[in-house]
């Protein structure tokens, strides 16, 4: 009897490893390219050469310092996208100090455990936002802030923290502005950076990124140099990026999105970074492509959808885009075939990955087969390995479904102080467990199903959402679907399905059931519908599929059902 193929996939290249730390190789790029243009911030009416931006960075790092941090030190940073972001980003690499990516959404409990819990001892904080006061939340935190010179903060609440940075021009009570920690540079000898950055190992950790878990507070992810700018190497490798790629970068940079797929793939090439905005803004993405000539633009799939719903769509002129990539969630087929033909981005990829694989670890490639392209994540990254394994943890044949589990280069350090979860992440064979459902074909290519939560179970049939989403895109009214399940007596769960429809169009319960019952099985019709005009989503664009379910449950009026204690 023929044994069965299983899923497990090595990725193999010629090209090593990079064994650099992120601040050398990004001093190799600048003496590369030193009058490239290296980033384009639209909403602060900034243009930095590669050689401008490295002054930047190197004045930063020594007013880091200046200020007392010290390898191994954390520094918080909390705000939507600006250049110094840019800035706080590499300096810190080239210092040695371990920077601590802090959710933009996050309030103030939620940033007095990010601080306290990673030991920040210095905050970089934008002002204020369209929504939210950064400055009022922290001073809500640590009034003591009213009271004490820069830099010598002594807070109840957060004992850790010494000094605040914030990136307005006013002076604050307490606070340093970002002028003010660039002046301090000056007080910094030259060579005190170097020596520092001369002693650093590229397996040192040098970025914590809190994961935003669906149960109990939040994981710190520690990535290293080793992790980050390999894995920003290879995104930029598969797009084909070089110096004269534009890259627009829309998506946040306190995520490894935006800070790895877009600032250091950028890097790693002497590509130009695009901010069109603090925030996404579907019209201002669309304006910059035009204007900047960009050649590259990367999104989750909701921002796609927005960029392409958007009434002003037809009259921007893309016919400079060729690449970018689409991640963060899964990307429904009709809307890859869309930017493909629309936005002429014939070499859009798609990548997958987590936070904890710093973070991708499968990505399609220009070449790919459209087919391949649009109905897959593609193949495994060189140097990475992939297995999809069952309950049980063995690895099941090829075609089936199971876990999907990462190791290789690019498996996080650990979560932050938290040994317990670290393990149950990482087993004793280096493994990463994703916690997302997938299939492997023959050739290698992955499709994701789901998540090992999100699968619903009805009646005994199980059921991934991401199927049943994917079948809701063809009908012609609809514009975006999410798709959960809902506690139910009888059955145990029922599939309630949020669609928003295509601008100007009306949809009904009656309509949508009718069509689902025509062309797949009775028990993946939806009960309940909803209709909407945006999901609830995270800072980086995901759904949260937790915050629908409860959100349902409550106008469904099915407390009861969600009390029923099961096995």
């Amino acid at each position: 009897m023929k044994a069965l193929k299983k899923s497990y996939v090595s990725g193999i290249s010629s090209k090593p490893l990079i064994g650099e730390t992120i601040g050398n190789y990004f001093d190799a790029t600048v003496r590369k390219f030193p009058d490239n243009e290296a980033l384009v911030s639209w909403h602060q009416d900034i243009r930095w050469s590669y050689r401008e931006l490295q002054d930047e960075v190197t004045q930063c790092a020594r007013g880091l310092m200046t200020l007392g941090l010290q390898q191994g030190d954390r520094l918080g940073i909390w705000s939507p996208n600006y250049a110094e972001w840019v800035v706080a980003q590499i300096a810190t690499a080239k210092a040695g100090i371990i920077l601590v990516n802090i959710n933009p959404s996050y309030r103030v409990h939620e940033l007095e455990y990010a601080l306290n819990h990673s030991g920040c001892k210095a905050l970089i904080t934008a002002e204020k936002s369209k929504y939210v006061s950064y400055v009022g939340m922290l001073q809500t935190l640590a009034p003591e802030l009213e009271t004490c010179e820069p830099g010598r903060l002594v807070s109840d609440k957060l004992p850790a923290l010494k000094a605040v940075i914030h990136l307005g021009r006013e002076n604050i009570p307490g606070m340093y502005t970002w002028g003010d920690l660039m002046t301090l540079g000056h007080m910094m000898a030259p060579e005190a950076l170097t020596i520092i950055q001369s002693t650093l190992q590229f397996d040192d950790p040098i970025n914590i990124q809190y994961t935003s878990g669906t149960t109990g507070f939040p994981k710190g992810a520690t990535l290293s140099h080793h992790n980050i700018l390999n894995n920003a190497f290879w995104a930029g490798e598969f797009m084909n990026l070089t110096e004269r790629d534009r890259l627009i970068i829309p998506v946040p940079m306190y995520h490894c999105f935006g800070m790895v797929l877009g600032v250091l793939a950028c890097i790693t090439k002497g590509a130009t970074m695009l901010f069109p905005a603090d925030a996404f803004d579907a019209g201002l993405v669309l304006q910059m492509a035009e204007k900047e000539k960009a050649t590259a633009l990367h999104g989750v799939p909701t921002m796609f959808i927005a960029e392409l719903d958007h009434p002003e769509f037809t009259k921007y002129d893309l016919s400079s885009l060729r690449t970018g990539i689409m991640a963060g969630a899964p990307c429904p087929i009709e809307v890859m075939n869309e930017v493909i033909e629309k936005m002429h981005m014939k070499e859009i990829e798609i990548a997958y990955g987590m936070t904890e694989t710093s973070p991708v670890s499968f990505q399609t490639r220009a070449d790919t087969p459209l087919e391949k392209r649009v109905s897959t994540v593609g193949k495994v990254y060189p140097h990475t390995e992939v297995k999809i394994v069952d309950g049980d943890g063995k690895v099941v044949p090829i075609g089936e479904t199971g876990e999907l589990c990462t190791r290789g280069y690019c498996v996080m350090l650990g979560y932050w102080n938290d040994e317990a979860r670290t393990h149950e992440a990482i087993d004793d064979s280096h493994w990463m467990h994703s916690g997302d459902l997938a299939t492997m074909d023959e050739e290698g290519y992955v499709n994701i199903v789901g998540r090992v939560k999100d699968m619903v179970i009805r009646g005994g049939e199980n059921i991934y959402p991401r199927e049943i989403e994917e079948f809701l895109y063809t009908h012609p009214k609809v514009a975006d679907a999410q798709v959960i399940g809902v506690p139910d007596q009888k059955y145990g769960e029922e599939l309630m399905a949020w669609v928003k429809p295509k601008k100007g169009m009306e949809i009904t319960a009656a309509e949508m059931t009718t069509f689902c019952k025509q062309r797949i099985a009775y028990f993946k019709v939806p009960r309940y519908w909803k209709f909407v005009e945006e999901f609830p989503m995270t800072v980086t664009g995901k759904i949260r599929k937790v915050e629908m379910r409860e959100i349902s449950i409550a106008e469904l009026d099915l407390e009861n059902e969600a009390a029923i204690e099961t096995a």
